[in-house]
C-alpha cells in the first residue's frame, strides 16, 4: 500500500506562491501517475493536476493553466505543485493522489490512494 502525505500549505497573499510537497511511502516502486485536487468550502472536490510517471505528460485545470505547475522526483517519491499569482478563488485544501496506472486525467475516481490534505488559504 501507498501512503501519501501533503505539506507546504498556508496563508498567503494574493499575487504571492507556495510549494507544495507530496511524499510517498510504502510501495513506491509501481509506475503510476500522481495528481493534485482541492476543495473548498461549499463545493466539490476538483482537479488541479496531473502528471504521469516518466513526468513526460502534464495535465492542469483551466483555472490553474499557466500559474501552476506540477513536478516530480521519482528517486524520492515525491511530487510538488509549483503555485504562482495566487489568488482568493484558489483557497481550499489541497489533495495529493495517487492514479490507479497511468491514467492522469482529471476523473477523481481513477486516483485509488489519497493524503489528508493541506489547507492553502489567499487573502485578498
Amino acid at each position: 500500500q501507498v501512503q501519501l502525505v501533503e505539506s507546504g500549505g498556508g496563508l498567503v497573499q494574493a499575487g504571492g506562491s507556495l510549494t507544495l510537497s507530496c511524499a510517498a511511502s510504502g510501495r513506491t516502486f509501481s509506475t503510476y501517475a500522481m495528481g493534485w485536487f482541492r476543495q473548498a468550502p461549499g463545493k466539490e472536490r476538483e482537479f488541479v493536476s496531473a502528471i504521469t510517471w516518466t513526468g513526460s505528460n502534464l495535465n492542469y485545470a483551466d483555472s490553474v493553466k499557466g500559474r501552476f505547475t506540477i513536478s516530480r522526483v521519482k528517486a524520492k517519491s515525491t511530487v510538488f505543485l509549483q503555485m504562482n499569482s495566487l489568488k482568493p478563488e484558489d483557497t481550499a485544501v489541497y489533495y495529493c493522489a495517487k492514479a490507479r496506472g497511468t491514467y492522469y486525467g482529471q476523473d477523481a475516481y481513477e486516483y485509488d490512494v489519497w493524503g489528508q490534505g493541506t489547507q492553502v488559504t489567499v487573502s485578498s
